[in-house]
């Protein structure tokens, strides 16, 4: 039942049922036998790091080993989709029962529902060199109407925002972002106001020129126009400051903006403001990789590449992270990278375990964490 009780610990994180002493931003350390909370120094990793073990789900103890995954069954019930290529991000569609992934490396954009195979939708021709390719994956604001999905991908021109309509060939809606030997990526949310938020990397770039797209955080109207209320009425630019980010999240009940960054140094979590990113409100000097996140009255879940689990933590009326960290899901599912937050509530992940981890037969999978209020002991 481990899993069970790491969702359910999660439904509790995020749902805002915990209450914690305020205390100002925070840093994640690994925790040393004899220190204190959050004691001992930070261990950083080698910049190339070194493919971690994964044991399959069920097999890390619990209640005893469940039956391993065979080929692409996994006997997982809160597996969704199987045999994928390296998850680059998934956006869920109404129902909340199914979503649409894309792929990183192959640009294949796929509808995945719980019990049945997936269905091509789309293919972008993308360039998946330097942590490019389909990195951001985000609904229309009006999908029900008018069924577009908005992608971030790179070309061998450039980084871009193309629009996807099923059975149609990908159209530019943002174009000419730099693309570089390096941090290519960026990831796609939705404001509160139907405006795109674009995250995109500095391609290399240290730092990038001020007027360049590169390393900021873009908003735009869905024809790729400066969205209204932007600092600069004549500028797609929000917030600059980014080098390789891998998710943006906008909690739905607060309004309030975040993104995930990997930079020099250390990894970082920005709360999005007009003009030059703030200070990180957390920081990872272990740097683990962070890629997407999802935030839901005032509690965010950062999945981790390297630690391979789910990092939440909480914070106050004033968007200050408050009380411990919790570490979901550690070690069952191998390295997470897409993360995103359905209309029900429930958090969806992608995995990368064939990207340089220890990826077992249904690798790459899409899971779709189920509390135990909504989905009974998870073990139907």
């Amino acid at each position: 039942m481990r899993r069970a009780a790491a969702a359910a610990l999660l439904v509790l994180a995020l749902g805002g049922c915990a209450t914690f002493p305020e205390q100002g931003p925070r840093e994640w350390r690994e925790q040393l036998e004899g220190a204190g909370e959050l004691g001992g120094p930070p261990v950083v990793p080698e910049p190339t790091p070194q493919p971690q073990p994964q044991q399959p789900p069920g097999q890390e103890g619990g209640d005893g080993p469940q039956q391993p995954p065979s080929g692409c069954e996994d006997p997982d019930p809160q597996v969704v989709a199987t045999c994928l290529e390296p998850v680059g991000a998934i956006a869920v569609l109404p129902s909340a029962s199914s979503a649409l992934v894309g792929e990183r490396q192959t640009g294949r954009v796929l509808r995945v529902e719980q019990g049945s195979e997936p269905e091509l939708v789309a293919t972008v021709p993308v360039d998946a060199t330097g942590g490019g390719g389909l990195t951001g994956l985000v609904l229309s604001p009006s999908y029900i109407e008018d069924q577009l999905v908005y992608a971030y991908i790179t070309t061998p021109e450039d980084n871009r925002v193309v629009r996807i309509a099923a059975g149609e060939p990908a159209k530019p809606v943002l174009t000419g972002i730099p693309r570089g030997p390096a941090n290519n990526g960026g990831a796609l949310a939705v404001d509160e106001d139907g405006s795109l938020l674009v995250a995109t990397g500095n391609a290399g770039q240290n730092p990038p020129a001020q007027e360049s797209l590169a390393g900021k955080l873009l908003r735009i109207d869905l024809q790729g126009r400066p969205a209204k209320g932007n600092p600069d009425p004549l500028s797609p630019t929000l917030s600059s400051g980014l080098q390789s980010p891998g998710g943006i999240c906008v909690d739905p009940r607060r309004g309030a903006a975040w993104v995930t960054d990997r930079r020099a140094g250390e990894d970082a979590l920005h709360l999005v403001v007009p003009g030059p990113l703030p200070p990180p409100a957390w920081r990872w000097p272990d740097r683990p990789g962070v890629a997407g996140c999802t935030a839901l009255d005032g509690a965010v879940a950062v999945a981790q590449v390297r630690p391979q689990s789910l990092f939440v933590i909480r914070s106050d009326a004033k968007n200050l992270f408050v009380g411990a960290p919790e570490m979901l899901l550690q070690e069952t599912y191998g390295r997470l990278s897409a993360a995103t937050l359905a209309p029900d509530g429930l958090v969806w992940l992608g995995t990368i375990n064939k990207a340089g981890g220890r990826p077992v037969s249904s690798d790459d999978r899409v899971i779709r964490i189920q509390p135990l209020a909504a989905g009974g002991d998870n073990r139907q």
